[in-house]
């Protein structure tokens, strides 16, 4: 079957969180929580690096929005149920729908950090992957030097593989990092 036939929900919930797929007219609180957390995420992200504008802020939920629906890539956006604050993004990456399998991703709004709320969206897009879209294989990637990101799969369970040494430049382009590189298999 065509990846692009498959149907599965484009929403989430856990105990706190709606998470679900970009809808047009994200790219406003997006563009706030890039801003609002800047400092923090440009360390480890491109996308943070540089400023953006709205409208480029915007057409890139506009493009994550296609993707979704094309199935190429599954980028959502987490919101507090109660309150409907966005928190930040997570989504299944890199997919190969032969295996299947998936790779998250994730970021928080600063502002919302240290309450465990990405911990609480990447388990259940983790569920999501095995027991929707019958993954084979989740990962997680991050630099070995994050240590707030890799706290996410080590408290979840997943197996710490490996670390691919220089594996990768800095975001500052000024050394190269190493990737752990986490998984769950099934």
């Amino acid at each position: 079957m065509k990846s692009i036939l498959l149907e599965f929900p484009s929403e989430l919930y856990s105990a706190r969180l709606l998470i679900r797929m970009p809808m047009p007219g994200d790219g406003k609180m997006v563009h706030e929580a890039i801003d609002a957390s800047r400092e923090e995420l440009q360390v480890w992200l491109p996308f943070a690096k540089h400023k953006q504008s709205l409208e480029e802020t915007e057409a890139n939920v506009r493009e994550a929005h296609a993707e979704f629906l094309t199935r190429k890539d599954l980028r959502f956006h987490v919101f507090h149920k109660e309150t409907g604050e966005f928190i930040g993004s997570t989504g299944l990456h890199r997919i190969n729908w032969n295996v299947p399998k998936f790779e998250i991703g994730y970021w928080i709004d600063t502002r919302q950090s240290g309450k465990g709320y990405i911990t609480e969206a990447v388990e259940a897009l983790t569920n999501f992957a095995f027991d929707v879209l019958q993954a084979r294989r989740v990962e997680i990637r991050c630099d070995e030097k994050n240590n707030k990101s890799r706290a996410i799969p080590e408290k979840l369970g997943f197996y710490l593989e490996g670390t691919l040494r220089h594996d990768d430049v800095a975001v500052d382009g000024e050394e190269l990092r190493n990737t752990c590189i986490y998984s769950k298999i099934k």
